[in-house]
């Protein structure tokens, strides 16, 4: 159909994840007409919660799970109603030394606990002092980083003259990650607690000359200024409802149900003449939709469009070649627990140990092996996980009755599982099964039997795979972040897409770090520059962005 008057925005978002329901709120909040258009049937993304076993009433966040980069200022600025509470238990590594079950317990609220934890475990106080000068090093990395995430993007050498620290910058910006670990720990298995935030979600090694391990490990340790990672009160899905709330208040359009299926826009450096018939001006942007409920096709016409999609997705929309496909390597498996397991380590309270993030198998040897065993395309004999318990710090996405039962929920978060694996319809099941045992060995019982059943009599227990990612939630390869994430500024002089620079004299899409070889059409999700993590930091910039060039039309 050809469009008109009313079918005709200030800005159409594509896709409801949280990044697109930033931008919305932004925008409608600014004044200008927003239409989100979804494909699935509710907005989120992953940032969602799902009652996923049958008469079993637990909200579980069954994609992203913890908050640590999204920035209090846009809290503020939208007006959420949203509580991220703090876990006093950072983590729990278990380990067995000279034939004895014992583990590393890093408690947030108590410092002198956590060092008793690191000389038990090691017999000295080397690697405690270390891990606090380490510690100390990202953290005022950290507050000088972050807050640069929501303001125009910074150039190389601005970032190294904020961050003011020529040691700190070289370890974390230039020279691959595992040497600044090796040269600050002694301890295999500290050094694997500190390298598993170089790999969620990347398939990465602690010497990867690409550096995309630094990268991600960054984004782990700078949320907020401080790295801490919090649970969300109510689940992921209290998170999409805040922003949900907030876009709807401020007047923005949302379609559910609605696959965009095409974008048409000028590149950089054309004429930008229109499209006859359609009804697109000069310098605007149309996209192509399927009602999927009602059935029928759509078109609508925008000054901009802001895609909450991964650029290879983006790509394919132009009807452009979308390059080598993105991988995810990662597990994910929610579970319902009768009760939390006894563990081998009789010192260790299950409660305080799954609190925080309980590391399995992550020692520094064992995530070497694990990649390099993936790499050659085959399973992990050991797979590295991690576990985390969001009841024990926020109940309430338990109804009544799970309460009064006891129940518990429990999250893990398999590393080193890229979607080359899963090309067998076995693996998953083989994934699950080696990933089940490395946890099992650590626990005095087998976690199945602690598994609630739902209304059906089966174990509460779902797994999603890279595949599965992809399918259900639209991620390319089910990569998380959409592609490999980026350093947090512009190469100096460098250009982007749309053949600007970041700095003064570049368009305002690329000063903001969401620009694409289109003028009209931006990045505002986790494939922009500083994407992400379930952060809204890319909807806010490219909202910023699409504002700045309103007030200078």
């Amino acid at each position: 159909m050809n469009t008109n008057a009313s079918s005709r925005y200030d800005v159409v978002i594509v896709g409801g994840g949280h990044n697109g329901l930033v931008a919305a709120a932004y925008l409608a909040r600014a004044g200008q007409r927003v239409l989100v258009l979804e494909r699935l049937a509710r907005v989120g993304g992953a940032a969602v919660s799902a009652r996923a076993f049958p008469g079993v009433d637990a909200r579980l966040s069954r994609y992203s799970y913890l908050v640590s980069l999204l920035p209090r200022t846009i809290v503020r600025d939208l007006g959420l109603r949203l509580e991220l509470r703090r876990r006093r238990i950072a983590s729990y590594t278990p380990v067995e030394r000279d034939g004895k079950p014992t583990g590393l317990l890093v408690d947030a609220g108590d410092p002198g606990r956590t060092r008793e934890s690191f000389r038990a475990l090691t017999g000295g106080d080397r690697e405690w002092q270390a891990w606090q000068r380490f510690y100390r090093t990202t953290g005022q990395v950290a507050e000088r980083v972050f807050p640069t995430l929501t303001e125009p993007l910074p150039s190389r050498a601005e970032l190294r003259r904020r961050i003011a620290d020529d040691a700190a910058w070289t370890s974390l910006f230039e020279e691959p990650l595992g040497a600044v670990i090796e040269r600050s720990f002694a301890d295999d298995l500290v050094r694997g607690v500190v390298l598993t935030d170089a790999l969620i979600g990347t398939f990465t090694h602690a010497h990867d000359p690409s550096l995309r391990q630094n990268r991600c490990f960054l984004y782990h340790v700078i949320g907020n200024g401080t790295g801490d990672w919090d649970v969300p009160v109510g689940g992921m899905g209290a998170v999409t409802d805040a922003l949900a709330g907030a876009a709807l208040a401020a007047g923005a359009e949302i379609r559910t149900g609605h696959e965009v299926t095409a974008i048409t826009a000028d590149r950089a450096g054309t004429s930008g003449g229109g499209s006859a018939g359609t009804g697109r001006g000069h310098g605007e942007a149309e996209v192509s939709y399927r009602d999927l409920a009602r059935g029928g096709e759509g078109t609508v016409a925008a000054r901009r469009v802001l895609v909450n999609a991964a650029p290879a997705v983006l790509a394919r929309l132009l009807g452009d070649d979308p390059g080598p496909a993105p991988e995810g390597a990662q597990l994910k498996v929610n579970m319902v627990l009768r009760r939390l397991p006894r563990l081998r380590d009789t010192a260790a309270d299950p409660r305080e140990a799954f609190a925080g993030t309980f590391h399995i198998a992550e020692g520094y040897r064992q995530l070497a092996t694990a990649h390099a065993e993936a790499r050659a395309g085959r399973m992990p004999t050991a797979p590295p996980s991690e576990i985390y318990c969001h009841t024990l710090t926020d109940p309430s996405i338990l109804g009544p009755e799970a309460v009064r039962q006891g129940l518990q929920t429990l999250t893990l978060f398999g590393l080193h599982m890229p979607a080359r694996l899963f090309g067998d319809p076995a693996a998953k099941d083989r994934a699950l099964a080696a990933s089940l045992a490395q946890l099992d060995a650590v626990l005095a019982e087998p976690i199945a039997d602690c598994l609630a059943t739902d209304a059906d009599g089966r174990p509460c227990l779902e797994a999603r795979t890279p595949p599965e990612l992809e399918r259900e939630i639209g991620l390319p390869g089910g990569h998380i972040f959409h592609r490999d994430l980026s350093f947090p500024f512009a190469d100096d002089d460098f250009p982007f897409a749309d053949g600007s620079v970041a700095g003064a004299g570049g368009s305002a899409a690329a000063r903001w770090g969401v620009a694409t070889d289109r003028p009209g059409v931006l990045l505002c999700g986790a494939g922009a520059v500083r994407g992400g993590g379930v952060s809204g930091i890319p909807g806010h910039n490219a909202a910023r962005a699409v504002l700045e060039e309103a007030a200078h039309r």
